[in-house]
């Protein structure tokens, strides 16, 4: 089976196609970052009307790549939720007619899915049962996955998600959009011991995480160190680092109180902050030489939204579920809220 994947939950528009028998054969991705950036964050009205430019075009040369062969697509698969209303109904919209236009079934992907099934997509891939940290700029939860498809939250954050707070760090340090990559860059000249930001919500029981009160301790210490109302470049780097460690430090506390209280000894970490080299690091020691288990993750593509990972979990939910390939299937809804909890279990593993 042959599935095209869109996504469109937020600022990158994706599109994709996953052969079930040859693998993932094309992916293409038109990133927002220069729209959004003079505004420090995403502007929904605007991701919405660029998905509506972006999306079709991809399509089009998705089809027509080499690696295609300019075959038609036996299904669809469109992120249904959650994110952004505006967004997704592009994304939505466009799919179902697609579908509707080939004679091919269509199918909604939940995008946290997407992105807890990237890593499936690499070589030597994991499988269940694992946990999962899925840490973006809407999301921040642990998973415990069973099987595909079988999913318990485990914990969550309570307000800002990681990757919010990435960005809302940055931009009150004067640091491009996305905040992610532009503190990580930042904290390089960083001085590992100038300060030291708390680890929030670790000296308590639980799973659950909060970040905004890190935010509020960063700008609490840029104002107390900033002459005139600026940072120099040294104080910023500092800044950065400081906060950096303290976020990714937090989660992995997390990850490894979520590991002895499952008893699992996989972790994946996916999402955009998955993409963080300095969580990966860390994650690196904690999983194989303190807990002597394995971390996996998609590659850096794969962090951010992309199509690959909905094409993917479009096929798996199109493998699984003999109903959706039936030609009432064309229609389409979106999800802005939806938990992963109410997702059907598939019984599959790869």
């Amino acid at each position: 089976m042959r599935v095209l994947g869109i996504e469109s939950s937020c600022d990158d528009t994706g599109a994709a196609i996953y052969d079930s028998d040859k693998g993932l054969l094309c992916h293409k991705l038109a990133s927002q970052i220069s729209l959004h950036q003079p505004y420090g964050g995403v502007v929904p009205e605007l991701a919405a009307r660029d998905h509506i430019r972006s999306l079709l075009p991809l399509v089009n040369a998705l089809l027509q790549d080499e690696s295609n062969h300019g075959q038609q697509p036996d299904a669809v698969a469109y992120t249904q939720g959650p994110g952004l209303a505006g967004a997704l109904l592009v994304g939505a919209s466009v799919g179902a007619s697609l579908a509707y236009g080939w004679g091919v079934p269509v199918i909604g992907v939940h995008h946290m899915e997407g992105h807890l099934l990237a890593p499936l997509l690499e070589p030597n891939a994991p499988k269940p049962p694992f946990v999962a940290l899925l840490v973006s700029g809407g999301h921040s939860m642990l998973v415990e996955v069973q099987a595909i498809g079988e999913y318990h939250i485990l914990g969550a954050s309570l307000d800002d998600a990681a990757g919010e707070a990435f960005d809302k760090t940055a931009k009150l340090l004067s640091l491009p959009y996305p905040g992610g990559p532009s503190i990580s860059q930042a904290a390089i000249n960083g001085d590992p011991i100038r300060f030291q930001f708390p680890r929030p919500m670790t000296d308590r029981p639980g799973l659950d995480m909060s970040f905004s009160g890190l935010k509020t301790f960063a700008l609490t210490t840029a104002q107390a160190h900033a002459v005139e109302g600026k940072l120099d470049t040294q104080t910023t780097a500092d800044i950065a680092y400081a906060f950096q460690d303290a976020v990714t430090d937090t989660l992995l506390i997390k990850c490894k109180r979520a590991l002895q209280q499952t008893g699992h000894k996989t972790l994946i970490i996916a999402g955009g902050v998955g993409a963080n080299q300095q969580l990966r690091q860390k994650a690196k020691i904690l999983c194989e030489e303190e807990l002597g288990g394995q971390v996996y993750y998609p590659r850096p593509a794969f962090c951010t939204d992309n199509g690959a990972m909905i094409a993917y979990a479009g096929w798996c939910r199109l493998h699984a579920q003999t109903d959706a390939l039936s030609n009432e299937s064309r229609g389409f809804n979106i999800k802005p809220r939806w938990s992963l909890e109410e997702l059907a279990p598939l019984n599959i593993t790869n």
